[in-house]
Protein backbone atom coordinates (compact mmCIF):
# COMPACT_ATOMS: atom_id res chain seq x y z
CA UNK A 1 0.00 0.00 0.00
CA UNK A 2 1.25 3.47 -0.93
CA UNK A 3 0.29 5.90 1.82
CA UNK A 4 0.37 9.67 1.87
CA UNK A 5 0.93 10.84 5.46
CA UNK A 6 0.34 14.36 6.82
CA UNK A 7 1.46 15.80 10.16
CA UNK A 8 0.51 19.26 11.52
CA UNK A 9 0.11 18.78 15.27
CA UNK A 10 2.31 21.71 16.32
CA UNK A 11 4.77 23.83 14.34
CA UNK A 12 6.02 21.52 11.59
CA UNK A 13 4.10 21.07 8.35
CA UNK A 14 5.10 17.60 7.18
CA UNK A 15 4.14 15.12 4.47
CA UNK A 16 5.59 11.79 3.43
CA UNK A 17 4.96 8.87 1.11
CA UNK A 18 5.55 5.44 2.63
CA UNK A 19 5.18 2.03 1.00
CA UNK A 20 3.79 -0.91 2.99
CA UNK A 21 4.31 0.90 6.28
CA UNK A 22 8.08 0.44 6.23
CA UNK A 23 9.68 1.88 3.08
CA UNK A 24 9.99 5.67 3.20
CA UNK A 25 9.86 7.03 -0.34
CA UNK A 26 9.89 10.68 0.72
CA UNK A 27 9.69 12.81 3.85
CA UNK A 28 9.30 16.57 3.77
CA UNK A 29 9.25 18.78 6.87
CA UNK A 30 8.70 22.54 6.78
CA UNK A 31 9.78 23.97 10.14
CA UNK A 32 8.43 27.13 11.74
CA UNK A 33 11.27 27.51 14.26
CA UNK A 34 12.50 30.81 12.81
CA UNK A 35 8.98 32.28 12.95
CA UNK A 36 8.28 31.33 16.58
CA UNK A 37 11.80 32.09 17.86
CA UNK A 38 10.84 35.77 18.04
CA UNK A 39 8.21 34.88 20.66
CA UNK A 40 10.28 32.35 22.60
CA UNK A 41 7.81 29.54 21.89
CA UNK A 42 5.04 28.34 19.60
CA UNK A 43 2.15 30.77 19.02
CA UNK A 44 -0.87 28.56 18.11
CA UNK A 45 -2.62 31.05 15.81
CA UNK A 46 0.56 31.77 13.87
CA UNK A 47 1.28 28.04 13.60
CA UNK A 48 -2.18 27.36 12.15
CA UNK A 49 -1.87 30.11 9.55
CA UNK A 50 1.56 28.89 8.48
CA UNK A 51 0.20 25.35 8.09
CA UNK A 52 -2.50 26.71 5.77
CA UNK A 53 0.18 28.39 3.71
CA UNK A 54 2.52 25.38 3.51
CA UNK A 55 0.28 22.28 3.39
CA UNK A 56 -0.19 22.24 -0.40
CA UNK A 57 3.46 22.83 -1.38
CA UNK A 58 4.69 20.33 1.21
CA UNK A 59 2.32 17.58 0.01
CA UNK A 60 3.24 18.34 -3.61
CA UNK A 61 6.94 18.10 -2.79
CA UNK A 62 6.50 14.78 -0.98
CA UNK A 63 4.75 13.29 -4.01
CA UNK A 64 7.35 14.73 -6.38
CA UNK A 65 10.29 13.35 -4.38
CA UNK A 66 8.61 9.92 -4.30
CA UNK A 67 8.19 10.04 -8.08
CA UNK A 68 4.42 9.65 -7.78
CA UNK A 69 1.22 11.53 -8.45
CA UNK A 70 -1.91 11.79 -6.35
CA UNK A 71 -3.50 9.04 -8.47
CA UNK A 72 -0.90 6.56 -7.22
CA UNK A 73 -1.85 7.04 -3.55
CA UNK A 74 -3.87 4.14 -2.07
CA UNK A 75 -4.59 5.62 1.35
CA UNK A 76 -4.16 8.77 3.42
CA UNK A 77 -3.13 9.06 7.08
CA UNK A 78 -2.93 12.18 9.23
CA UNK A 79 -2.43 13.17 12.84
CA UNK A 80 -5.82 13.39 14.56
CA UNK A 81 -4.42 14.42 17.93
CA UNK A 82 -3.21 15.33 20.44
CA UNK A 83 -1.84 18.75 19.62
CA UNK A 84 -2.91 22.31 18.86
CA UNK A 85 -6.51 22.14 17.66
CA UNK A 86 -6.14 24.73 14.91
CA UNK A 87 -2.94 23.18 13.61
CA UNK A 88 -4.44 19.69 13.66
CA UNK A 89 -7.48 20.89 11.70
CA UNK A 90 -5.34 21.97 8.77
CA UNK A 91 -3.66 18.59 8.31
CA UNK A 92 -6.68 16.44 9.07
CA UNK A 93 -8.94 18.46 6.76
CA UNK A 94 -6.40 18.26 3.93
CA UNK A 95 -6.03 14.50 4.40
CA UNK A 96 -9.78 13.91 4.38
CA UNK A 97 -10.23 16.08 1.29
CA UNK A 98 -7.54 14.15 -0.57
CA UNK A 99 -9.02 10.81 0.49
CA UNK A 100 -12.48 11.89 -0.67
CA UNK A 101 -11.24 13.27 -3.99
CA UNK A 102 -9.16 10.16 -4.76
CA UNK A 103 -11.75 7.70 -3.38
CA UNK A 104 -9.20 6.05 -1.07
CA UNK A 105 -9.46 5.18 2.64
CA UNK A 106 -8.34 7.56 5.37
CA UNK A 107 -7.27 7.03 8.99
CA UNK A 108 -6.51 9.46 11.80
CA UNK A 109 -3.54 8.41 13.92
CA UNK A 110 -2.40 9.37 17.41
CA UNK A 111 0.66 11.64 17.33
CA UNK A 112 2.50 9.67 20.04
CA UNK A 113 1.59 6.39 18.36
CA UNK A 114 3.45 7.76 15.35
CA UNK A 115 6.52 8.56 17.43
CA UNK A 116 6.58 5.07 18.94
CA UNK A 117 6.52 3.36 15.55
CA UNK A 118 9.04 5.68 13.89
CA UNK A 119 11.66 3.08 14.86
CA UNK A 120 9.91 0.56 12.57
CA UNK A 121 10.92 2.63 9.53
CA UNK A 122 14.51 1.58 10.27
CA UNK A 123 14.09 -1.84 11.87
CA UNK A 124 11.04 -3.84 13.01
CA UNK A 125 10.63 -4.38 16.74
CA UNK A 126 9.02 -7.55 18.11
CA UNK A 127 6.01 -7.18 20.41
CA UNK A 128 5.72 -6.65 23.32
CA UNK A 129 8.09 -3.80 24.04
CA UNK A 130 8.39 -0.82 26.37
CA UNK A 131 8.24 2.68 24.89
CA UNK A 132 9.62 5.80 26.54
CA UNK A 133 8.21 8.84 24.75
CA UNK A 134 9.89 12.15 25.63
CA UNK A 135 8.91 15.34 23.84
CA UNK A 136 7.86 18.91 24.45
CA UNK A 137 4.37 17.88 25.51
CA UNK A 138 4.76 14.26 26.63
CA UNK A 139 6.85 12.14 28.96
CA UNK A 140 5.22 8.70 29.11
CA UNK A 141 6.12 5.06 29.59
CA UNK A 142 3.95 2.63 27.62
CA UNK A 143 3.68 -1.13 27.42
CA UNK A 144 3.13 -1.78 23.71
CA UNK A 145 1.55 -5.20 23.07
CA UNK A 146 0.54 -4.61 19.45
CA UNK A 147 -0.82 -1.90 17.17
CA UNK A 148 -3.64 -0.18 19.04
CA UNK A 149 -2.91 -2.02 22.30
CA UNK A 150 -1.14 0.30 24.71
CA UNK A 151 -1.03 0.50 28.50
CA UNK A 152 0.23 3.62 30.22
CA UNK A 153 2.69 2.61 32.94
CA UNK A 154 3.86 6.08 33.92
CA UNK A 155 3.48 9.68 32.87
CA UNK A 156 4.46 13.17 33.88
CA UNK A 157 2.20 14.69 36.52
CA UNK A 158 3.14 18.23 35.47
CA UNK A 159 5.75 19.41 32.94
CA UNK A 160 7.07 17.16 30.18
CA UNK A 161 10.84 16.71 29.90
CA UNK A 162 10.99 18.71 26.67
CA UNK A 163 9.02 21.53 28.23
CA UNK A 164 11.46 21.60 31.16
CA UNK A 165 14.36 21.81 28.69
CA UNK A 166 12.82 24.68 26.74
CA UNK A 167 11.67 26.68 29.78
CA UNK A 168 14.97 26.21 31.60
CA UNK A 169 16.75 27.42 28.48
CA UNK A 170 14.50 30.47 28.40
CA UNK A 171 15.31 31.15 32.06
CA UNK A 172 19.00 31.07 31.12
CA UNK A 173 18.43 33.47 28.23
CA UNK A 174 19.08 30.89 25.50
CA UNK A 175 17.39 31.11 22.12
CA UNK A 176 14.37 29.00 21.14
CA UNK A 177 14.28 26.02 20.75
CA UNK A 178 16.12 25.70 24.03
CA UNK A 179 16.55 21.95 24.25
CA UNK A 180 19.11 21.84 21.46
CA UNK A 181 20.93 24.85 22.93
CA UNK A 182 21.27 23.16 26.33
CA UNK A 183 22.54 19.98 24.69
CA UNK A 184 25.21 21.91 22.79
CA UNK A 185 26.42 23.90 25.81
CA UNK A 186 26.37 20.83 28.08
CA UNK A 187 29.03 19.10 26.01
CA UNK A 188 31.68 21.38 27.46
CA UNK A 189 30.35 21.27 31.04
CA UNK A 190 30.76 19.30 34.26
CA UNK A 191 27.53 17.40 34.98
CA UNK A 192 28.40 17.24 38.70
CA UNK A 193 29.10 20.96 39.09
CA UNK A 194 25.60 22.02 40.23
CA UNK A 195 23.38 20.08 42.61
CA UNK A 196 19.85 19.83 41.25
CA UNK A 197 16.85 17.73 42.40
CA UNK A 198 15.69 14.44 40.84
CA UNK A 199 11.89 14.75 41.33
CA UNK A 200 9.92 11.56 42.16
CA UNK A 201 12.97 9.37 41.61
CA UNK A 202 12.34 7.37 44.80
CA UNK A 203 8.55 7.63 45.14
CA UNK A 204 7.95 4.02 44.06
CA UNK A 205 5.87 4.96 41.02
CA UNK A 206 6.73 5.12 37.33
CA UNK A 207 5.49 8.69 37.05
CA UNK A 208 7.60 11.74 36.27
CA UNK A 209 7.71 15.35 37.46
CA UNK A 210 9.88 18.10 36.05
CA UNK A 211 8.28 21.29 37.40
CA UNK A 212 10.45 21.18 40.54
CA UNK A 213 13.59 20.87 38.46
CA UNK A 214 12.52 23.85 36.39
CA UNK A 215 11.91 25.84 39.60
CA UNK A 216 15.34 24.83 40.88
CA UNK A 217 16.85 26.23 37.68
CA UNK A 218 14.96 29.51 38.17
CA UNK A 219 16.23 29.83 41.75
CA UNK A 220 19.77 28.95 40.72
CA UNK A 221 19.88 31.59 37.98
CA UNK A 222 18.43 34.21 40.35
CA UNK A 223 21.27 33.62 42.82
CA UNK A 224 24.05 32.77 40.36
CA UNK A 225 23.60 34.42 36.94
CA UNK A 226 25.58 32.74 34.16
CA UNK A 227 27.58 34.08 31.25
CA UNK A 228 26.76 32.74 27.79
CA UNK A 229 28.94 31.39 26.41
CA UNK A 230 30.87 30.54 29.57
CA UNK A 231 31.98 27.63 31.72
CA UNK A 232 29.37 28.39 34.37
CA UNK A 233 26.60 28.14 31.75
CA UNK A 234 28.03 24.90 30.36
CA UNK A 235 28.27 23.40 33.86
CA UNK A 236 24.68 24.34 34.64
CA UNK A 237 23.41 22.91 31.35
CA UNK A 238 25.34 19.68 31.88
CA UNK A 239 24.04 19.37 35.45
CA UNK A 240 20.46 20.01 34.36
CA UNK A 241 20.72 17.51 31.54
CA UNK A 242 22.20 14.91 33.89
CA UNK A 243 19.30 15.36 36.32
CA UNK A 244 16.73 14.78 33.56
CA UNK A 245 18.60 11.73 32.27
CA UNK A 246 18.90 10.29 35.78
CA UNK A 247 15.14 10.42 36.27
CA UNK A 248 14.28 9.07 32.81
CA UNK A 249 16.79 6.21 33.05
CA UNK A 250 15.79 5.26 36.61
CA UNK A 251 12.08 5.07 35.82
CA UNK A 252 12.63 3.27 32.52
CA UNK A 253 14.85 0.63 34.13
CA UNK A 254 12.25 0.11 36.85
CA UNK A 255 9.52 -0.35 34.22
CA UNK A 256 11.62 -2.87 32.28
CA UNK A 257 12.31 -4.90 35.41
CA UNK A 258 8.75 -4.78 36.72
CA UNK A 259 7.26 -5.94 33.43
CA UNK A 260 9.98 -8.38 32.38
CA UNK A 261 10.40 -6.65 29.02
CA UNK A 262 13.59 -7.08 27.00
CA UNK A 263 12.91 -4.54 24.22
CA UNK A 264 12.87 -0.76 24.55
CA UNK A 265 11.94 2.01 22.12
CA UNK A 266 12.89 5.60 23.00
CA UNK A 267 11.06 8.17 20.88
CA UNK A 268 10.02 11.80 20.63
CA UNK A 269 11.90 15.03 20.10
CA UNK A 270 13.96 14.79 23.32
CA UNK A 271 15.31 11.45 22.06
CA UNK A 272 17.56 13.63 19.86
CA UNK A 273 19.43 14.69 23.02
CA UNK A 274 22.96 13.29 22.92
CA UNK A 275 23.21 12.69 26.68
CA UNK A 276 19.91 10.80 26.78
CA UNK A 277 20.86 8.62 23.81
CA UNK A 278 24.19 7.81 25.47
CA UNK A 279 22.55 7.04 28.82
CA UNK A 280 19.92 4.76 27.26
CA UNK A 281 22.59 2.88 25.32
CA UNK A 282 24.59 2.27 28.50
CA UNK A 283 21.51 1.20 30.45
CA UNK A 284 20.37 -1.19 27.71
CA UNK A 285 23.83 -2.73 27.50
CA UNK A 286 23.96 -3.22 31.28
CA UNK A 287 20.51 -4.86 31.32
CA UNK A 288 20.92 -6.86 28.11
CA UNK A 289 17.93 -5.04 26.62
CA UNK A 290 17.35 -4.60 22.87
CA UNK A 291 17.28 -0.83 22.32
CA UNK A 292 15.73 1.07 19.42
CA UNK A 293 16.17 4.85 19.08
CA UNK A 294 15.31 6.34 15.67
CA UNK A 295 17.72 8.68 13.91
CA UNK A 296 17.26 12.33 14.85
CA UNK A 297 15.25 13.08 11.70
CA UNK A 298 12.64 10.53 12.78
CA UNK A 299 12.64 11.59 16.45
CA UNK A 300 11.31 15.05 15.69
CA UNK A 301 7.83 15.61 14.31
CA UNK A 302 7.50 14.13 10.82
CA UNK A 303 4.78 12.55 8.72
CA UNK A 304 6.49 9.28 7.76
CA UNK A 305 6.19 7.96 11.32
CA UNK A 306 2.37 8.04 11.04
CA UNK A 307 2.37 5.63 8.11
CA UNK A 308 3.53 2.61 10.12
CA UNK A 309 0.41 2.36 12.27
CA UNK A 310 -1.70 3.85 9.47
CA UNK A 311 -0.68 1.05 7.12
CA UNK A 312 -1.60 -1.57 9.73
CA UNK A 313 -5.03 -0.05 10.36
CA UNK A 314 -5.96 0.40 6.71
CA UNK A 315 -4.71 -3.06 5.68
CA UNK A 316 -6.86 -4.54 8.43
CA UNK A 317 -9.98 -2.60 7.50
CA UNK A 318 -9.80 0.01 10.27
CA UNK A 319 -10.51 3.19 8.33
CA UNK A 320 -11.75 6.40 9.93
CA UNK A 321 -14.94 8.13 8.79
CA UNK A 322 -14.52 11.38 6.86
CA UNK A 323 -16.63 13.01 9.59
CA UNK A 324 -13.83 12.41 12.12
CA UNK A 325 -12.79 15.52 14.01
CA UNK A 326 -9.51 16.43 15.68
CA UNK A 327 -8.96 15.87 19.39
CA UNK A 328 -6.56 18.14 21.24
CA UNK A 329 -6.31 15.60 24.07
CA UNK A 330 -6.42 11.86 23.47
CA UNK A 331 -5.29 9.04 25.76
CA UNK A 332 -3.26 6.29 24.07
CA UNK A 333 -5.15 3.65 26.05
CA UNK A 334 -8.35 4.66 24.21
CA UNK A 335 -7.07 4.54 20.63
CA UNK A 336 -8.94 1.34 19.86
CA UNK A 337 -12.24 3.03 20.77
CA UNK A 338 -12.28 4.93 17.47
CA UNK A 339 -12.56 1.65 15.58
CA UNK A 340 -15.21 0.02 17.79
Amino acid sequence: MLLLAIETSCDETAAAVVKDGCQMLSSVVSSQIAIHAEYGGVVPEIASRKHLEMITPVVSQALREAGLTMKDIQGVVATRGPGLAGALLVGLSAAKAIAFAQAVPFVGVHHIEGHIFAAFLEQPVAFPFLALVVSGGHTHLYLVENFGRYTTLGRTIDDAAGEAFDKSAKIMGLEYPGGARIDALARGGDCQAVRLPRPLINDGSLNFSFSGLKTAMLQRIAKHPVTIPGQDASDLCASFQEAVCDVLAFKTEAALRQNGIQRLVVAGGVACNSALRSRMNRMAADLGVELHIPTSALCGDNAAMLAVAGNYYLCNGYASPLSQDVTATWEMDRIKDQFS
